[in-house]
């Protein structure tokens, strides 16, 4: 229990610092907070350091939070490696896939036009929050490597491109670790929208039907771009990419090489999920699954690269 409601409150704390003041929070999550609160001061004897984190802790959890039910809390948080849920969107149902067509051109004119197409998409356009932006791929149109997220985040709907919290500071030391750099490699998500919640705390992964709609925009990018390969960064993007209902979980599938619009997809874990789960097996795996992107896309390994750990 204890343990428990320490990494509790450690996710609040860092809410509460990054200026947030909403949270999604379990029904078991939130009990052990409240049986929190509901023995403070009881303990004798505890250490001062112990009671003063039990208070900080408690007032982290905003005040309508404290009080609330479990039906206020119908969206948690899924785990990397469980799988899409069909579910309704919280607006209107979509419509069908739009059609893609490029214009004749340059690939740098292609991939103008295809990023205008998407910029004043109706569909992408009305899933946007009011003063947040539209997320399109990124990076370099001629690179060998494509890396395919799943959809954006906070930080990502604000500023516009894929990639740029944490998660993304974490994929660019990836990329680093190859010998690469950000500007090398085409950066992407399946989803063009952060898909929506209740508030803006707290990301969800997107539905089977709002992928289906963006698809063809990243079919497009990888048409333009034409990489060498495609490494699909989590269980959302790989099932955005090979088929909703194509395995169950990502071990199943990651280190292995798979096929998307005739190019080669490697799923990896998402750096997200690196960041939740520090453990030494999962960032060596990771980083192996990325010596298999070098070796397939000609990048010379070194020793040091061989026996690196993220």
């Amino acid at each position: 229990m204890k343990e428990q409601v320490l990494a509790i409150v450690d996710e609040l704390q860092r809410l509460r610092k990054e200026g947030e003041t909403h949270a999604f929070v379990s029904e078991e999550s939130l009990q052990s907070l409240r049986d929190l609160q509901a023995n403070e001061g009881r303990e004798a004897g505890s250490p001062l350091e112990e009671k003063a984190a039990r208070k900080e802790a408690v007032e982290s959890i905003p005040e309508n939070i404290r009080s609330a039910s479990a039906a206020d809390f119908e969206q948690v948080l899924k785990a990397e490696d469980k799988p899409v849920q069909k579910r309704e969107t919280s607006g209107s149902k979509l419509p069908p896939p739009p059609t893609v067509k490029l214009p004749e051109g340059s690939k740098q004119e292609r991939w103008e036009a295809l990023r205008d197409i998407v910029y004043n998409c109706p569909t992408c356009k009305s899933n946007v929050r009011d003063g947040y932006k539209i997320v399109f791929g990124v990076g370099n149109i001629n690179a060998d490597i494509f890396f395919c997220g799943e959809a954006p985040g906070g930080d990502e709907e604000e500023k516009g491109e894929p990639f740029v919290g944490k998660a993304g500071q974490l994929l660019d030391k990836m990329i680093n670790a190859m010998g690469l750099a950000r500007e090398k490699v085409y950066i992407g998500n399946i989803m063009n929208w952060r898909p929506r919640l209740a508030t803006r705390i707290g990301n969800r992964p997107p539905t089977v039907e709002e992928m289906s709609f963006c698809l063809p925009y990243l079919r497009a990018q990888v048409e333009v771009v034409q990489p060498k390969l495609i490494v699909a960064l989590g269980a959302t993007a790989a099932k955005g990419l090979l088929g909703a209902d194509s395995f169950r979980s990502l071990r199943e599938i990651r280190g292995r090489w798979h096929d998307f619009a005739g190019i080669p997809v490697l799923p990896t874990y998402h750096p997200s999920y690196l960041l939740r789960n520090d453990t030494k097996r999962d960032k060596r795996a990771a980083w192996e699954d990325l010596l298999m992107v070098m070796n397939k896309a000609a990048i010379p390994i070194s020793d040091k690269q061989r026996n690196y750990f993220l």
